[in-house]
């Protein structure tokens, strides 16, 4: 049996923030390396900058020209800035826009190629990273255009839930336009699929919440749920999909319902990321369902106030990084067990 461990690539994010000191924090512990090698897209000047930042000694990156050159048991960094980068901690800059977004062009590369096996992505600032040059639109959006794919499910994760939306970053305003029958069907299938394939649950239980106050008080607050949202989750339902609902929002996080379900599908982002947020602290990973790659990301801003300051915890980051090589696991398993093993033979007499 081969003793090769899952090469994690990761992109150092926004360099004036706290991405380095979460990665080095994940790292000093010897004990990761069981699971994986990572591969960090940065630069070994923004490493040593952060790391005397932090008054870290005992730790060090190796410093590797391609992925494939890639030690076990060592935090391995390849170089992907010129040396005129310059990190100013706490303060959002062209210059950390540009160099998350080069980090991130560059192990999508490699994992494009097969030179990495999943994907581990450090916070960036969208501020930063839009402007006369650049035009970056989400890791989302873009992990979807490499990878040609047409839809996908932000699923945020933890031990205690896991949360999908329906509508995702859109105006609350214009939120109900996007609570439609198809919508909702989507990310039923791409839920229960993920479940099934990347989390290894053989039949899922899926909790849907309904749009209004009270999931509509049977009409009487808003028709989506009567008109939209029960319809289709029966249709669901027909389709083998085990979901349930939709649950008034307010009952269903204020009680222990939660934990009768594999996961929870919500109708707009606060409805299910702020319970979330407020349950899990600083545990929780956001992982891309619906990819036909894995990529996983810690549930952390810049948190550009305490970067430098040895404050930031590396909780999530180094969840982030266990989710992914969870889920590369389950997925070969699940490819392996669902194969076909019998060749077939014509027996038809002749």
């Amino acid at each position: 049996m081969s003793d090769k461990k899952i090469k994690i690539g990761i992109t150092h994010g926004d360099i004036n923030g706290i991405s380095y000191e979460v990665i080095i924090k994940t790292f000093q512990d010897s004990r990761i390396y069981d699971f994986c090698t990572p591969v960090i897209y940065g630069s070994p000047k923004v490493a040593a900058y952060h790391k005397k930042a932090l008054n870290v000694i005992n730790f060090n990156f190796n410093t590797i020209l391609t992925a494939g050159e890639a030690v076990q048991r060592k935090a391995n960094i390849i170089n992907v800035l010129d040396d005129n980068i310059r990190v100013e901690l706490g303060k959002s800059t062209p210059m950390a826009g540009e160099s998350a977004l080069i980090s991130l062009e560059q192990a999508v590369k490699d994992l494009q190629e097969g030179k990495i096996d999943v994907l581990v992505t450090a916070p960036l600032n969208r501020e930063n990273t839009q402007n006369e040059t650049l035009n970056f639109k989400g890791h989302t959006k873009f992990l979807m255009e490499k990878f040609n794919t047409n839809e996908t499910l932000i699923l945020m994760t933890s031990e205690l839930m896991k949360v999908g939306v329906v509508s995702g970053h859109v105006p609350l305003s214009e939120v109900s336009e996007h609570i439609t029958e198809e919508n909702i069907l989507k990310k039923l299938r791409i839920l229960n699929k993920t479940l099934i394939e990347d989390f290894a649950i053989r039949k899922p239980k899926i909790a849907v919440l309904g749009l209004n106050p009270h999931a509509g008080d049977s009409g009487k607050i808003g028709k989506e749920e009567v008109e939209t949202i029960i319809p289709t989750v029966d249709k669901a339902n027909a389709e083998g999909i085990l979901a349930l609902g939709p649950f008034s929002a307010d009952g269903f996080f204020g009680s222990d319902s939660f934990r009768k379900f594999d996961a929870i599908l919500a109708m707009y982002h606060d409805q299910g990321i702020a319970p979330f947020k407020a349950l899990n602290f600083d545990n929780g990973v956001t992982y891309t369902a619906g990819l036909p790659i894995v990529r996983t990301t810690p549930d952390q801003g810049m948190e550009y106030e305490i970067a430098g300051l040895d404050k930031a915890s590396p909780n999530s980051f180094r969840e982030a990084i266990f989710m992914a090589c969870s889920i590369y696991k389950n997925r070969k398993d699940h490819s392996r067990l669902t194969a076909n093993p019998l060749l077939s033979y014509d027996v038809s007499d002749k």
